[in-house]
């Protein structure tokens, strides 16, 4: 099955919000780099979606993972990350947007549920961020990490080899 209309551009997600918000199913969104998909981003992806009935996933752009992550990131383009992404069962659609912060993709997406990782409190998560969704009428849920599973952690790895 082919996934690429599982792909929204930042010019069609205002009609895909809205047709989410029109059919009365509750969306959850979560935001990241997901630079080398592994079993921890795919269990964080799986409890986020059992949340809500659509899972929508905002991809960090390439130069945001640079500036977020260092100049040897990221691993893969974001077209091949939002690629795999999609051929995930628990992801309804993704986004790319190129800024660091999430801020104007949330204030677009207007999400019943915002997943942040358990690494993150509502102290600490990013207050724009918090309050773009929070001002839409959403809330934020934080999803436990499996421990031992980072993209950082593989990489450092295989520079070992």
């Amino acid at each position: 099955m082919d996934t690429v209309h599982k792909l929204i551009s930042s010019e069609a997600f205002p009609a895909w919000r809205e047709a989410v918000k029109a059919s009365g199913k509750v969306l959850v969104v979560t935001n990241g780099c997901f630079d080398l998909l592994h079993a921890g981003h795919v269990a964080y992806l799986e409890a986020a979606r059992s949340l809500g009935d659509a899972l929508l996933v905002g991809l960090n752009g390439d130069s945001s993972v640079r500036e977020l992550k260092g100049p040897t990131r990221p691993l893969n383009i974001e077209g091949d990350r939002a690629r795999v992404l999609a051929a995930l069962e628990c992801v309804s659609a993704v986004g790319i947007f190129p800024e660091k912060r999430a801020v104007r993709f949330l204030a677009d997406a207007r999400p019943d549920i915002y997943v942040k990782g358990g690494d993150y409190t509502l102290e600490t998560v990013d207050q724009d961020e918090r309050r773009a969704v929070e001002s839409g009428g959403g809330r934020i849920v934080f999803i436990p990490f499996l421990p031992g599973r980072s993209t950082t952690g593989l990489v450092a790895k295989i520079q070992t080899l």
